[in-house]
Order: C-alpha cells, then sequence, then structure tokens
C-alpha cells in the first residue's frame, strides 16, 4: 500500500510540474501577446517624423517596391511635371528631395504609400496605388526614411515643422 502511495505522489508531482510548465507558457504568450499588441497600437500613433536613415533594408525595400516608377536613384520618371505615361498617366515624380514629396507631412507620405493616391484625391486614375498588401507600417518607414536619406538638410527641417502643426 506504500508503495502504491508513493507511486500516486510522484504521479501527483509530475502532474502538478506539467501543469505548472504549462501555465508557463500560457502566461509567456499571453505576455508577448499583451506586449506585441501594445507596441502595434502605439507604433502607429507616436512614431513621426521619420528621421533619415539610408540603412540597407530601406533600400532593398524601395528598390523591391517603389524604383520601377521613381527610379532607382529616386530621380523619378524624366518630364515628370508636364508628361504622361503611354496609358495617359501621370508620371512618377522624384522622391530625392527635387520634386515635391518633401511639401507632404510623414503621416500622408505613409498614407500615400500603404493607401494609394486614390485614397486622398477624388477620381484619382493613376498608378499609385497602395503598398499596405506588400509592406507594413514599419516597412514603409524604413523606405520613407531612406528616401529622405536624399533630400538636402533644409527640406528636412522644413518638412519636420509639418509633423509639429
Amino acid at each position: 500500500m506504500l508503495h502504491l502511495g508513493l507511486i500516486i505522489i510522484g504521479d501527483l508531482k509530475s502532474l502538478i510540474r506539467l501543469a505548472t510548465n504549462y501555465l508557463k507558457i500560457k502566461m509567456i504568450k499571453y505576455a508577448l501577446f499583451f506586449i506585441v499588441f501594445i507596441f502595434s497600437h502605439s507604433y502607429g500613433q507616436n512614431h513621426y517624423p521619420i528621421k533619415p536613415n539610408n540603412s540597407e533594408i530601406g533600400k532593398q525595400l524601395y528598390e523591391a517596391n517603389c524604383s520601377a516608377c521613381h527610379g532607382i536613384n529616386l530621380a523619378g520618371a524624366n518630364n515628370w511635371k508636364e508628361g504622361v505615361d503611354s496609358d495617359g498617366q501621370r508620371l512618377a515624380p522624384p522622391l530625392n528631395g527635387t520634386g515635391h514629396t518633401w511639401h507632404h507631412s510623414d503621416k500622408l507620405l505613409q498614407g500615400i504609400i500603404k493607401n494609394g493616391l486614390g485614397f486622398y484625391v477624388k477620381d484619382y486614375k493613376g498608378k499609385m496605388n497602395g503598398f499596405s498588401h506588400v509592406l507594413n507600417d514599419e516597412q514603409i518607414d524604413l523606405v520613407l526614411a531612406y528616401v529622405k536619406s536624399y533630400w538636402k538638410k533644409d527640406a528636412y527641417e522644413y518638412q519636420t515643422k509639418l509633423e509639429n502643426k
């Protein structure tokens, strides 16, 4: 009988240990979920202005998603101000600081990249569609930081003031 009692106590200890480990894992999962949830919701609200950064990741994201229209060197299409493409659509402007990109806030620029110009311009028929299906907010910020690394200091300072209005 004593032997049976020791087996039951041993099994009970194993069961308690398994339950404790299970609860620890659950608590860690919930804690991680909470941290990610809080970060994802606070990130979207408090990350402007985006600072210039010529990072390799930003460059790769730009080259993969933007350079086909805006050019590998961010110079935009030739004759972008007056020209149209074969479909009759406006040509892509430069993003290197020689165009008008720096006249817009980071919030608006991120929104245009995320949602497309049609989200902001009624009856827009251009080719600047949103990239929310490809890029998340953090990746869009990396692209914007890369783009801003091409701007002159006064353009960046002007644009930063837009964030504080």
